[in-house]
């Protein structure tokens, strides 16, 4: 029954804001238990398809997934997978290379000054005098927003996760003032060419950026030792 309901909302048939029939009229219209009406609709409601309201105006509401949900969802996930060694470091730093690069080239094409503002501020000014955490948050922002400044929505539900489970299993890691200098040089690099509209400029930087990065994760991800 809640794929039958997914679909509908999926397709339209269901539109967002209406009101679906009570557990009774939905076991009848389906042909099942008011049980089975009762998991379908905690299935749709986990997926964020369906809000459930109390009171006078109460029942389930067909909504629409957010971006935030769906990038958590993939995040939980992936960090699942990543613990239990069926995703491996590799595979995660490839396919961020595979997303980012194109981002920032879109960034370059579609940012705004708020987009450009954020980056700046994500380049701490003395950042040898930062922890390793707060250089790891910084860090996190700076990329977070070369996603968001891409302006494409898919590309951020795919880029978030990847870069999150990276940056959470990699902040536990120790790694020197010269890593942190780089990181903040390049960083530099890429927003210049981000705010010059330089789009293959940008792609180039990230790449190289990336490439930097990778034995860097490699030596981390090693001294991290099995996810916890």
């Amino acid at each position: 029954m809640a794929a039958r309901l997914r679909e509908q909302i999926l397709d339209g048939a269901l539109p967002r804001g209406a009101r679906l029939p009570n557990e009774v009229e939905l076991a009848g219209e389906y042909g099942v238990s008011r049980a089975t009406v009762r998991e379908a609709l905690r299935v749709l409601t986990a997926q964020d398809l369906i809000r459930t309201a109390k009171g006078a105006g109460g029942g389930s509401y067909v909504t629409v997934p957010s971006a935030e949900h769906v990038s958590e969802s993939l995040r939980s996930g992936l960090g699942l997978m990543t613990a239990s060694a069926d995703v491996t470091l590799e595979e995660l730093l490839e396919v961020r290379e595979l997303l980012e690069v194109p981002a920032a080239k879109l960034a370059a094409r579609r940012r705004s000054e708020e987009h450009l503002e954020r980056l700046r501020a994500a380049i701490p000014g003395q950042p040898l005098r930062l922890g390793t955490q707060e250089q790891f948050v910084y860090n996190a922002d700076f990329h977070s927003t070369v996603i968001d400044a891409s302006c494409n929505t898919l590309l951020s539900i795919a880029a978030e996760p990847v870069f999150a489970v990276l940056q959470t299993r990699l902040s536990r890691s120790r790694l020197g003032q010269r890593f942190h200098r780089s990181i903040n040089d390049h960083h530099r690099e890429i927003a210049a060419a981000i705010e010059s509209a330089e789009e293959e400029a940008a792609g180039a930087l990230m790449h190289e950026h990336l490439g930097f990065l990778r034995p860097y994760y490699e030596q981390a991800w090693r001294d991290a030792g099995p996810s916890s």
